[in-house]
């Protein structure tokens, strides 16, 4: 007869699979919970380290939103555009990749070579000057950004995926052995009991 959600013959061997399998689930179950509060745990640190270099972000921004200011007032827009920027020939990514729980968390730097001689310009200005060493003070930071959200992403989207697959046990696979294996275990009384009527009025008469 159908047992539960599963069409499984309530038989003692049927009954022993379900609970040798009820076990493996839970222990599935139980390795992804832990899984869960570790990736938690680990999104949490990425994330303190993400604050901490956007605060950092942040505070260059705004003071080269007040050295671009500065600048415009000397030069002008189109005078500022022509400023020499400081050059990116030599700058290099460097990455370390590690594997937490199978998930590639990176941690990123920029390195920048200055050049022995600041980039010639026809009007050399200190607030151009501090524009473009604030803008080559931000570069590093917002590779080191740039690390730390691929990480988030990337833990997220690996956080979620467990979370689908330990509620699939605990809300479905876990409720449907449960519900089967009872059912087995009902049916098995009941045809103990009629067994144990049977023999007995059997030997009453």
């Amino acid at each position: 007869m159908p047992n539960g959600s599963r069409n499984v013959p309530p038989t003692p061997s049927a009954a022993l699979e379900l609970r040798e399998e009820r076990q493996l689930v839970r222990e599935g179950y139980d390795f992804l919970d832990e899984k869960r509060l570790l990736l938690a745990s680990e999104l949490l640190r990425e994330l303190s380290s993400y604050e901490k270099r956007l605060a950092e972000f942040i505070s260059v921004h705004e003071k080269i939103r007040e050295a671009v200011a500065s600048a415009m007032i000397r030069h002008g827009l189109h005078g500022l555009q022509v400023y020499p920027a400081q050059p990116l020939e030599n700058a290099r990514v460097q990455t370390t990749t590690q594997s937490y729980l199978g998930v590639g968390v990176i941690e990123g730097e920029l390195s920048l070579s200055a050049p022995a001689q600041a980039p010639y310009a026809e009007l050399p200005s200190p607030e151009a000057e501090n524009c473009r060493k604030l803008f080559t003070q931000m570069l590093p930071l917002a590779a080191g950004l740039a690390a730390i959200v691929g990480n988030l992403l990337r833990l997220v989207d690996e956080y979620r995926r467990t979370e689908r697959r330990a509620r699939a046990l605990e809300d479905v696979l876990l409720p449907e052995i449960e519900e089967t294996l009872h059912d087995i275990l009902s049916h098995l009384e009941d045809t103990e009991m009629e067994e144990t009527i049977r023999t007995r009025l059997k030997y009453e008469s």
